[in-house]
């Protein structure tokens, strides 16, 4: 039995005390939180556990929780309930780096699963980017941090690529890979990001509901030579994840 689905004892709160009951509450859950006690599922109690247990409505519980999702401690799965939140991830866009290399920078436990590997046909607007090659290897990878898919990447890449193993382009990254067949990496990117909503196969991917919201970040970027090297798209669970850009006035 996980130690989130043991019953808690009945707690008592300072009915004198100049803190408002629902932040008294917010500040006990933050603290066995941070105790782990609520791992591995990382679910609370109910809101009418949580009421039962401290012996307060559930008007009173809704605003301890708000409280703890306003501080981006507690993340809210509609129908499924209230979680600890996992550790916020920034990815900066002012330096080009593979997608993983951007979460192992931040001394985050990141893995690749290789979900597909595949010499396609590229689609029409694909292969405009790579002309005159009308062949690619497409990869589909599932980003995760601390064993939680974050992300789901689909790449187009350079045919030469299809040589390699399965096992190493699930622990590669692209741009690795890429400067060792192709003699060079990629100088640039042009990256786009927009808004989407999942659908089954993103949802199953990523365990979360048809039609969740996502960030995608499509990139696509080339050699020094000005030649396109790879084409992808990123569909991210946005509750920790964010995109970061530093710029200068000008």
């Amino acid at each position: 039995m996980s130690k989130s689905a043991v019953q808690r004892p009945r707690t008592p709160l300072s009915r004198e005390n100049a803190t408002s009951l629902y932040e008294q509450i917010a500040t006990r859950l933050m603290e066995e939180m941070e105790a782990g006690l609520y791992e591995p599922t990382g679910r609370l109690p109910s809101e009418s556990e949580i009421g039962d247990r401290f012996g307060v409505s559930r008007v009173t519980v809704r605003l301890a929780l708000d409280k703890l999702v306003q501080e981006g401690a507690v993340v809210r799965k509609q129908g499924k309930g209230s979680y600890v939140a996992g550790r916020q991830v920034r990815h900066g866009l002012d330096t080009l780096r593979s997608f993983h290399e951007s979460l192992k920078l931040q001394g985050l436990q990141a893995t690749m699963q290789l979900l597909d590997k595949k010499v396609v046909v590229l689609p029409e607007e694909v292969r405009q980017r790579f002309a005159p090659a009308v062949k690619g290897l497409l990869l589909q990878r599932l980003h995760l941090v601390d064993g939680e898919p974050i992300a789901l990447g689909e790449s187009y890449l350079p045919y030469k690529l299809h040589t390699y193993a399965w096992s190493e382009v699930e622990q590669r990254p692209a741009y690795s890979l890429l400067k060792e067949k192709m003699g060079e990496g990629p100088t640039r990117a042009d990256i786009a990001i927009r808004a989407q909503v999942a659908d089954e196969r993103m949802a199953a991917a990523l365990k979360i509901s048809v039609g969740e919201a996502l960030l995608v970040m499509r990139r696509t970027s080339y050699f020094g030579s000005g030649g396109c090297c790879d084409h992808s798209h990123f569909y991210v669970r946005p509750e920790r994840y964010e995109f970061v850009l530093s710029s200068t006035f000008r």
